[in-house]
């Protein structure tokens, strides 16, 4: 029996649900990179990296392959930039309208 596509798109987005999986799927962005990279832009434990990229790897948010002695990751479709994006353009709407409602309830002098 198949996963409804509500239930598959909630486990696409748990998968977006860590600050390492985020910035490692912004890094790989500009194009591919070796772990090491990753590591050095990202700070955090080889073992935690490790199993951030495992997670991204099962969802097939990112592709990996051997370039010599180098593990190399690539996002695995230009729509993972995209929906990065979009998540970008929604975070700066909703803190516009954030930003928006308490100047207006400053101006209003509701907010005393």
């Amino acid at each position: 029996m198949s996963v409804p596509l509500y239930q598959a798109k909630a486990e696409l987005f748990r998968t977006l649900g860590h600050p390492v999986r985020i910035r490692v799927l912004e890094l790989l962005q500009d194009g591919p990179k070796p772990v090491r990279d990753l590591l050095v832009a990202i700070d955090v434990e080889p073992s935690n990296l490790s199993q951030q990229l495992a997670v991204l790897r099962r969802a097939g948010m990112v592709t990996t392959w051997r370039d010599g002695p180098l593990v190399m990751y690539a996002l695995s479709t230009p729509d993972v930039a995209d929906l990065l994006a979009a998540g970008r353009r929604i975070l700066g709407a909703v803190l516009t309208d954030r930003d928006a409602l308490l100047d207006e309830l400053r101006a209003s002098g509701e907010d005393r």
